[in-house]
């Protein structure tokens, strides 16, 4: 027998049972069930009136003829009276094969209690569900290990009503960002998960086997290049919610699997992709009910993350990456024997021949030395072109590319182009790619994308946006871990097996 299930619950479920009573019904017995926070907001007009509640017993007082519970459902807790009076024989012993955690149906009056509070005195109540685990004994201290709560989320969001919220808030800042993209007449589109070349970003991928096609087919970790063949076949302004994966460590900001949105927009630039990245992230920051600064003369919202303070308000502040990297390295990126000399005071091995591996060793500086200073929130944008192979080269300085990352809370949140539309270009870089040793670059060219190219993609910007970094921002959530239901964790080392 399970270690989980204790024998004090095991013997009260066969009471049960012998009483005749299924402590796991399928139906709820009593019809129009309403919220808790329903009830309670409605106090007033349903006085006297009968109601209906089901919910998780997670506080329970009183002995002898009465009890009183806490019941908590989606939407928070509230108070129930079981007395004796009032309840049928049957129901009120069954009060004795009652534990916290069990989730119940009540059937009751909506009155207040002698001190004035909101209850449901119950004339009938049911087992639902009989808990054979023990809730934590205490809501505030019973589950605070972040390890444990991570482990056990369904324990979190039932015990921690704070942690069940946030969850929500996720979900309604994704659905402010959606409305956003539908405001602006784009469509939500599904791209293949299982790719059967890794593409789109530079990250190691996750493998499968396709039994039927006897191939190797990879998760995706970008939808990207799927995205842009539809903008070849005419579907101008597209988005996707995606769920993609990389096969990297566990960090604060990292999980092997994660949620991004990437949207495109024909007949646009990386410029469009700016101000749509802005309007979506200001929507955010609005869904998630972060509170406005006072005294701004533009709507601006704070969020605080790690400690820090961040002003949300339109226009975010805008660097090029020429210009800060001077700034914080010391030296101009394109003078190849100050950053050689910074690379070895560094103690970074020289780059390889060619300007791929030049400006990787670049960007490695920028990523050292100004990456850290960017707060946020603000976009860095004109990229070295060698290092970004789907983006358009600037007509003005093809050293540089129409790219920009934008960063926030010290985290880089989103990466957009102007897209790279020429068919033979795009075939150049993606052999350069191949040829590079770093084992996250793409293994083999996507010549089907290439073919795609060849038929005329239109200009067009594209982006993509961490959204699990993103609401970590947003909610002051200092891992990503904590906005993530069920985070990818080593498997316990003892007592039951992780599901």
């Amino acid at each position: 027998m399970a270690d989980f299930f204790h024998p004090d619950r095991l013997q009260k479920l066969e009471e049960l049972r012998t009483a005749g009573t299924d402590a796991y019904p399928a139906q709820v017995p009593y019809p129009g069930r309403e919220l808790a926070a329903t009830l309670l907001a409605q106090a007033e007009e349903l006085q006297g009136q009968q109601v209906v509640l089901c919910g998780r017993v997670l506080g329970r007082r009183g002995y002898g003829k009465l009890a009183f519970l806490d019941v908590h459902d989606q939407s928070g807790r509230i108070q129930v009276c079981l007395q004796k009076d009032k309840l049928s024989e049957e129901d009120f012993a069954r009060l004795k094969q009652l534990n916290l955690g069990d989730v119940i149906a009540v059937q009751g009056e909506m009155s207040k209690t002698k001190v004035g509070e909101d209850t449901v005195f119950g004339t009938g109540w049911t087992m639902l569900t009989k808990a054979l685990e023990n809730p934590p004994s205490d809501k505030t201290q019973g589950l605070t290990d972040g390890e444990l709560r991570a482990r056990r989320r369904y324990v979190d969001l039932f015990v921690n009503e704070d942690v069940r919220d946030a969850y929500l808030r996720r979900g309604k800042i994704i659905q402010a960002m959606r409305e956003v993209f539908l405001q602006h007449d784009y469509a939500e589109v599904d791209t293949p998960v299982l790719h059967p070349i890794y593409g789109g970003a530079n990250a190691r991928p996750f493998s499968t086997h396709h039994n039927a096609l006897d191939m190797e087919l990879f998760l995706r970790i970008a939808p990207e290049l799927y995205l842009k063949r539809l903008l070849v076949g005419g579907m101008e302004r597209v988005f996707e919610f995606a769920r993609v994966f990389r096969n990297e460590g566990v960090s604060m900001r990292h999980n092997p699997e994660f949620t991004m949105v990437e949207f495109y927009q024909a007949y646009t630039d990386v410029e469009g992709m700016m101000t749509l990245t802005e309007e979506l992230v200001l929507a955010a920051a609005e869904a998630a009910e972060l509170p406005l600064e006072e005294g701004a003369t533009t709507p601006t919202r704070l969020a605080t993350f790690r400690g820090e303070t961040f002003r949300l308000g339109a226009p975010f502040e805008r660097l090029r990456y020429a210009d800060t990297f001077r700034e914080h390295v010391g030296c101009d990126p394109q003078d190849r024997e100050a950053i050689l000399a910074k690379l070895q005071e560094q103690g970074i091995d020289a780059p390889g021949e060619g300007d791929y591996n030049y400006w990787k060793a670049v960007n490695a500086l920028f990523e050292e030395h100004v990456e850290p200073t960017l707060r946020g929130p603000v976009f860095v944008y004109d990229y070295p072109a060698a290092i970004c192979p789907l983006a358009k080269p600037l007509a003005n300085d093809p050293t540089w590319a129409g790219r920009f990352e934008f960063f926030l809370g010290g985290m880089e949140l989103a990466n957009a182009f102007s897209e790279l539309n020429d068919p033979q270009l795009q075939l150049e870089k993606f052999e350069e790619q191949v040829q590079d040793i770093d084992p996250e670059a793409p293994n083999q060219v996507d010549m089907d994308y290439v073919r795609a190219l060849a038929y005329g993609l239109p200009p067009a910007g594209g982006c993509g946006i961490g959204i699990d970094r993103l609401v970590m921002v947003l909610l002051g959530v200092d891992s990503i871990r904590d906005v993530l239901l069920f985070p990818h964790m080593r498997p316990e080392t003892e007592g039951p097996a992780q599901a």
